[in-house]
Order: C-alpha cells, then structure tokens, then sequence
C-alpha cells in the first residue's frame, strides 16, 4: 500500500479576536483525514464550518492551534504548521499547488511570462516554459491577444484561467482546489475538470472545494464532511 501524499492529523483552529477582548472563535477540532496519490477529496459542509479554513491552514497560510499537516516532500514527511519559512516556501514552489478563488500578482507582470514563472522556478528552459504556456493558456480558451498583457485589467473569468493555467502548468504531485471553476462558463469548467482528471491520472493527490455539483461530481473520489468535526462554541 502507497503513503498518502498528504496527512492532516488531529487539526484544530480557533481565531482569537485581539481587537474584541480576546474573543475565540472555534472553528473545528481533532479533525484528521490522508489523501492517497489518484485522489480528488471534496470538503462537504456548509458555509461557515471552515472548509476554507482548512484548506489555508494546511498550506501554510494560517497556523493551527494544534495538530499537524504533512506533506510528502522528497521522499519525507514535512509538518507544514511547524516547517520553518524557508521549507514552507519550498514545498510550495515544488511539492504543494494551490488554485484560489482569486489571482494576486504583480500588476506588471504579462500573463505568459505569469503563467511561465512556476517552470522557469524549477529550472526548466525559457523555451519549454513558454512553449507549455502557450499550450495551457490556448486550452483555456484565453485570447492570444491577452498573452502579452498583465491580467490586472481582465475579466473575473479571464483572470481565473490565468490562475488556473499557472498552477497546473507545472505537475505537482499535491493540489489544492479552492473553488477553481467558481468564474468560468460552462465550456471553461469542462476543460478544468479534464485538467484536474488529467493530474489525478499522473498520480496527484487533491483536496477541493466544490458549490457546483456538476464539477464535484466529475472529480470527486470521495467527499470529507468537515461538519462531523465542528468545535464547540
């Protein structure tokens, strides 16, 4: 039997609000799940019990109260909630993809040279890089005439093909999905998921959040109800 990729083990969160006397917020607790290579597991639950949340505090964005996640990274297990900077920014550039809602870069930046960043990081060649951009961004249904611009002036949709197309140009082996498809039409939804099937056919292990069922059910391996670890208030 292979390791999982991925292992979130006993995870609690609470918020402290500094500004209101320290008032705690408990988001859930003793929450454990592992995701094996070939998995797309959908967080279940409804809004507001911390499916992103979780999602955050596993890469690395937010610092659990307790617990740990870790990430399979040449060939070790690595605890992202204790990792120093340096080894959370290393897993993230080689081992740990995220795909958000929202794109945030550099406004100056053009969107291939955008989309080329994560391959030319791993030493890959300009040539390469912008081949394999060309090819992602032209799948994606993006404009060539958009290619040479930053996408700070885009569409919603636009922008989040652009954000797509730069975390999968690069085949890492754990994905987050934070609601990929949440600003793509019908015919852009359809090619993410054969993207997202296309990487569990690699071997990647994912952790997604889904509102379209239609998408969910494409993709989904399995669901994970975050409710069932709800903490008490």
């Amino acid at each position: 039997m292979t390791s999982p990729l991925i292992i979130v083990e006993d995870l609690a969160k609470t918020f402290v609000l500094h500004n209101a006397d320290g008032a705690a917020i408990p988001v859930f607790e003793r929450l454990t799940l592992e995701v094996a290579s070939g998995e797309c597991v959908v967080l279940a639950g409804e809004s507001g019990v911390g499916k992103s949340t979780l999602m955050r505090s596993i890469f690395g964005n937010y610092l659990p109260t307790q617990g740990a996640v870790r990430v399979l990274h040449d060939d070790a297990y690595l605890d992202i909630t204790r990792a120093q900077p340096h080894q959370v920014i290393d897993v993230r550039r080689r081992t740990l993809g995220y795909v958000s809602q929202f794109l945030r870069v550099i406004p100056r930046i053009p969107t291939l040279r955008l989309v080329m960043e994560p391959l030319l990081e791993n030493g890959v060649s300009l040539e390469e890089a912008r081949a394999r951009a060309e090819t992602l961004l032209a799948a994606l249904r993006l404009p060539r005439a958009h290619w040479d611009l930053p996408p700070a002036t885009f569409s919603g949709g636009e922008q989040q093909r652009v954000n797509i197309a730069r975390s999968f140009i690069r085949n890492y082996p754990v994905m987050l999905l934070d609601e990929p498809t949440a600003s793509l039409d019908a015919e852009n939804r359809a090619i993410v998921v054969q993207l997202i099937r296309q990487a569990l056919d690699r071997g990647a292990a994912m952790i997604g959040i889904f509102h379209d069922h239609d998408v969910r059910d494409a993709v989904a391996t399995r669901l994970f109800s975050v409710s069932e670890f709800k903490a008490a208030a």
